[in-house]
């Protein structure tokens, strides 16, 4: 976890492109918005009656506790900026969808898991909050949520398992969605909604 550790905080560090805005919440705050979160996808893994359930629950968790337009800002990447109002919150309500969708269907294995913080640091635009997550089913595995303030509220931007970004993945596959569809970001948007 060490290794890790220093890995993110260095490419978090590294990223000055992100635009992350100034510390302005506690260790204790980030920290409290984890086990906020941990609370509340247990609850919807743990009591969802259906995938279509699930799905809903994930997206209320994600546009509740994430910090989406910036998420949904960089997993576009360039694009964005050639973007009018209209298209880029169309795009951000489908990719929040898609995200719930998305994670909803890969956690629902998860069935009475736990996540345990064992510790925070500082990092660009907030802290870097490490957990212990426990299944079922697997053996135990480490994760980072790198938790900012946005809006005046505390919000969760990015996360990483077992040093990998959750962030970084999808720039990965929302470009290459966007590459098959020759750029068109309506296009895009039209395929995150339909996709399952």
């Amino acid at each position: 976890m060490t290794f890790n550790r220093r890995f993110i905080l260095g490419a978090i560090a590294g990223s000055s492109f992100f635009g992350l805005p100034a510390v302005a919440l506690t260790q204790a705050e980030a920290t409290k918005l984890i086990d906020n979160i941990s609370a509340d996808l247990r609850n919807a893994i743990d009591n969802a009656r259906s995938d279509a359930d699930r799905f809903q629950r994930f997206e209320k968790i994600f546009a509740k506790y994430a910090d989406v337009p910036r998420i949904a800002q960089k997993a576009l990447g360039p694009t964005w900026r050639d973007a009018s109002k209209a298209q880029r919150s169309a795009y951000v309500k489908a990719f929040q969808g898609f995200m719930a969708r998305f994670y909803g269907k890969r956690f629902r294995e998860f069935k009475g898991f736990q996540i345990t913080v064992t510790g925070a640091e500082k990092a660009p635009g907030g802290f870097l909050v490490d957990s212990r997550v426990q299944i079922k089913s697997g053996s135990p595995f480490d994760t980072q949520w790198h938790v900012i303030s946005s809006g005046g509220r505390d919000r969760m931007f990015n996360m990483y398992i077992e040093g990998v970004s959750i962030l970084a993945d999808m720039r990965v596959q929302i470009g290459s969605m966007l590459d098959k569809r020759g750029g068109d970001i309506d296009k895009l948007t039209a395929h995150l909604n339909s996709s399952t």
